[in-house]
């Protein structure tokens, strides 16, 4: 592959959205077969979707593209809650708002993209891997929409879904903690809780991220319980993306007309009452004394 020396490769994706055609399965277990007796060690990601049923044949992975409408890709936060635990995982490799309501990337887009991706991290024990599609674009050549990070010869910007994902940046690292959510007749919220550390000051942090899809602003009061230390009162940030209207985007004229605004949240420990912004994404990271193990939200 043009490199001068071998070089450490984990994973390996046998052809692309081709599981209809109807010799992709004769041919992909001949890759298997020849790829696993050499290494077997070796990840092999099918193109057959694993989310709708057992797999015909052998795999470690299974690639998941998801390209659909904002409405749809909200419902599919729920999408790997009753799969299967036994058969291999999945690896999201593509996943997009299209369509209308996407643009060239709006914050209604990036907000249904943020309820599916925290409906992978609730599932983080069956699914691997995730991944945006596209991440760039040059603003002189484009051939998909939407896109994350949008440049040309100039200057750069990120999409509100750039933003978004700036959100779930330390989830791989992360502890994730059963959280709940009760909010009568408004089923527009979503939530997820993790504890996550970080590398240059080895502060641990309790994050918590809230969605909310609705056009009504949401008081909560919110108990923590289960921590093995306890919540400082000082330290806690408070992170939201949002805007004026669903359809808003950056340009390079406005490249953070929708971007996450960041300020000191000085309310934080076991018992807190906050208010949630419509159409919004917002997270709270909470210094913790000591590293937690344990909690629910």
């Amino acid at each position: 592959m043009g490199h001068p020396k071998p070089f450490k490769l984990r994973h390996i994706s046998i052809g692309n959205q081709e599981c209809l055609n109807g010799n992709y399965r004769a041919n992909y277990l001949k890759f298997y077969t020849a790829i696993k007796s050499t290494y077997p060690d070796m990840k092999v990601v099918t193109n057959c979707d694993g989310s709708i049923g057992k797999l015909d044949h052998p795999a470690d992975l299974y690639d998941l593209h998801v390209y659909t409408s904002a409405s749809d890709m909200f419902s599919k936060a729920q999408l790997f809650d009753k799969i299967s635990r036994n058969g291999p995982k999945a690896f999201v490799s593509e996943y997009a708002v299209t369509g209308n309501d996407a643009g060239k990337g709006t914050l209604v887009a990036a907000l249904a993209e943020a309820a599916f991706l925290l409906g992978l991290e609730r599932n983080s024990d069956i699914v691997a891997m995730a991944s945006c599609a596209p991440l760039f674009v040059n603003d002189n050549d484009r051939q998909f929409n939407p896109d994350a990070i949008v440049f040309n010869s100039n200057a750069q910007f990120g999409t509100p879904s750039y933003w978004m994902q700036q959100f779930f940046k330390y989830s791989n690292s992360a502890t994730y903690h059963p959280s709940t959510i009760q909010v009568s007749n408004y089923p527009y919220l979503l939530a997820s809780a993790l504890t996550w550390e970080d590398t240059n000051s080895k502060r641990k942090y309790l994050k918590l991220k809230i969605l909310n899809y609705g056009s009504a602003a949401v008081p909560l009061n919110m108990a923590i319980s289960g921590l093995e230390t306890t919540i400082s009162s000082n330290g806690g940030i408070q992170t939201v993306l949002t805007s004026s209207k669903l359809s808003d985007e950056n340009s390079f004229q406005e490249p953070k007309k929708v971007a996450s605004v960041v300020t000191k949240f000085s309310k934080a420990g076991a018992k807190m009452s906050v208010m949630i912004a419509p159409y919004s994404l917002t997270s709270f990271d909470l210094l913790l004394d000591k590293q937690n193990l344990r909690s629910s939200i």
